[in-house]
C-alpha cells in the first residue's frame, strides 16, 4: 500500500485529487492539506510514502517543503504537480530532490503510474517540461544583481537593499538598471516578474 499526503490550496482539485486516488485499491490517502505550513510537521508523524504537492501554496511554497521533507523525512518521495511549465521551476524541483514533476493537466492513470513509481524510487518528470527546460536560455544575471532583484521582490527599496548587502544606494540603482536591461524588462516590477516566471527567484 502506497501511503500519500496530499498538498493543494485549491479545494476543488484537492478533493478530486483525494477521491482519484481513493479508487485505487493500493493508494491510500492519509491526509490532505491546502497550506505548505502543514506538510512538514504531519509528515513526521505520518511517515508517508509519498507527498504530492502542489508547487505554489500557502504559508510554504511546494518547492521549499520538498527540500525540508528530503532532510526530514528521507524516506518520503515527493511529487510536485503545477499548472506552468516554466523550466526554472523543474531545476529548483531537481535541486530539492523531488523524485516526480508533473502538469496537473496529465491524465488520472498517469497521476497513479507515477505515484506508484515514485514509491518505488524512480523519477517520473513529465517530457514537455524537460523539453522546456532545454529550450530555456541560460540565467543571464550576476549572483549579485540576483541578489540585489531578490530583496527587490520581497518589497525592500534601493536604501533597505543597501544597507542590507554593505553597498551604497547609487551601486544598488546601477545594479537594478542593469537587471532590467538585460532583462529586457520595462522597469524593477516587470523584472521581477521575468525572474519568477524563469523561476530564478
Amino acid at each position: 500500500m502506497v501511503r500519500v499526503l496530499i498538498a493543494e490550496d485549491m479545494h476543488m482539485l484537492r478533493k478530486a485529487l483525494v477521491a482519484l486516488l481513493e479508487f485505487e485499491p493500493d493508494i491510500e490517502v492519509v491526509a490532505e492539506f491546502s497550506s505548505g505550513a502543514d506538510i512538514l510537521p504531519r509528515a513526521k508523524e505520518l511517515r508517508p510514502d509519498v507527498a504530492v504537492l502542489d508547487i505554489d501554496l500557502p504559508g510554504m511554497d511546494g518547492l521549499t517543503a520538498a527540500a525540508e521533507l528530503h532532510t526530514a523525512v528521507p524516506e518520503c518521495r515527493t511529487m510536485m504537480l503545477t499548472s506552468l511549465g516554466r523550466p526554472g521551476n523543474l531545476r529548483r524541483a531537481l535541486a530539492a530532490h523531488v523524485s516526480g514533476f508533473l502538469l496537473k493537466d496529465s491524465t488520472p492513470d498517469k497521476l497513479c503510474d507515477a505515484i506508484r513509481a515514485v514509491a518505488k524510487g524512480e523519477r517520473v518528470i513529465d517530457p514537455q517540461l524537460v523539453l522546456a527546460a532545454l529550450d530555456d536560455k541560460p540565467q543571464p544575471l550576476t549572483p549579485r544583481e540576483l541578489e540585489v532583484l531578490l530583496l527587490a521582490s520581497q518589497g525592500e527599496g534601493s536604501a533597505q537593499i543597501a544597507a542590507r548587502l554593505y553597498l551604497s544606494v547609487g551601486t544598488v540603482r546601477n545594479y537594478l538598471t542593469s537587471v532590467v536591461t538585460k532583462l529586457n524588462a520595462r522597469n524593477r516590477v516587470d523584472a521581477i516578474r521575468i525572474a519568477r516566471e524563469a523561476g530564478w527567484l
